[in-house]
């Protein structure tokens, strides 16, 4: 019994260190065009490159040429995104934590691909990055434009152009 009440008091203890905010998460600070606190936009870059990547090693074992092409991209580019994030962290530049795992439905969105085959994981997996690479651009413009860290409001900035040109590739893949 007091071990399942340390563990409930640690869940509830631990649970917004986890959580976005609502305005965040509900996407309404994406409707009025509000940037995301600094947590919410490291909780949000770090999980949508574990999306990008987890993806995009499943489309270079099961997608047509033109879709491991673009996923070999998204793995190569996602990567470094990755590292660059993790590194102002590491630096002490930005004060958040990174994430362990992708959110639910970001899983949900995973698990529906694991399960196809072909033509329908092609047109999944297409139709997922272009959505996936929207939301991207629109959370690096915000943050980028007013974020209140400076390295990450910087570091959005530059990296943005490179998800509008992944934006740009899915679209084309997706007609």
């Amino acid at each position: 019994m007091k071990q399942l009440a340390i563990l409930s008091l640690t869940v509830v203890l631990a649970g917004p260190v986890f959580a976005q905010s609502a305005a965040e998460k509900t996407g309404v600070n994406s409707l009025i065009g509000v940037a995301p606190k600094t947590e919410d936009f490291v909780q949000e870059a770090a999980t949508s490159d574990m999306f990008e990547i987890a993806s995009s090693k499943l489309a270079l074992e099961r997608g047509d040429e033109a879709t491991k092409a673009f996923a070999q991209q998204m793995v190569t580019d996602h990567q470094k995104t990755t590292d660059e994030l993790k590194g102002l962290v590491a630096s002490g530049k930005v004060k958040a934590p990174l994430p362990a795992a992708m959110t639910t439905s970001q899983q949900s969105m995973l698990d529906k691909l694991n399960g196809l085959q072909g033509a329908d994981f092609n047109k999944q997996y297409h139709s997922d990055q272009e959505s996936v690479h929207e939301d991207a651009v629109d959370l690096f413009k915000r943050y980028g434009d007013e974020g209140d860290n400076a390295d990450l409001k910087a570091w959005a900035a530059s990296t943005r152009p490179a998800l509008e040109h992944h934006l740009m590739m899915a679209k084309d893949l997706n007609k």
